[in-house]
């Protein structure tokens, strides 16, 4: 069952541990995808950003707010490429730290209730969603960017660990 209190416990600690991992590293760290139509983790990182900004508070104060339709505005999931532009790796990091904090003190500002978790908002494609639905998204959605930076991290010595790649789930998918 959906626990807030736990939720927020990851969300606050992503930017962190993106920061951590990925602050100040060179560019082939950074830059390097799985190939066409994949993300290098700063293409994530800038995915991550334009979520802060456009999706997940925005669509919870749509949730509870009083708006008859409750419509979320549809999401673009590639709308970092133009957004990230010119920008450091520093740059976005502090971008989505700066951003984070913002959006969990909007969160907690709400002081959701049980019932306010059980509010709803018309998806685009998915149609009813709960809040909790939303919450527990974006809690998870960190979790996947996060392993997929690692994965596509690792990727990058996947030919060079040689007969070690049998214990190394990351790199065989």
């Amino acid at each position: 069952m959906f626990d807030l209190k736990k939720a927020t416990e990851v969300l606050e600690r992503t930017p962190v541990i993106l920061e951590h991992l990925l602050n100040d590293l060179s560019s082939q760290w950074i830059l390097t995808n799985e190939g066409p139509g994949t993300w290098s983790p700063y293409d994530i990182l800038g995915h991550l950003i334009h979520g802060e900004k456009t999706d997940w508070i925005p669509r919870m104060l749509i949730i509870l707010s009083n708006d008859g339709s409750k419509t979320f505005t549809p999401f673009d999931r590639f709308a970092q490429e133009k957004a990230s532009e010119g920008k450091s790796i520093n740059d976005l990091l502090t971008d989505f730290k700066t951003l984070r904090a913002a959006n969990l003190t909007t969160l907690r500002k709400q002081n959701i209730s049980a019932e306010d978790l059980t509010k709803t908002g018309r998806h685009p494609d998915f149609g009813e969603v709960t809040l909790a639905q939303l919450l527990a998204t974006w809690t998870v959605h960190d979790l996947n960017h996060l392993s997929q930076i690692s994965r596509v991290m690792a990727s990058q010595y996947s030919s060079d660990v040689g007969p070690w790649i049998q214990y190394l789930k990351i790199l065989r998918g």
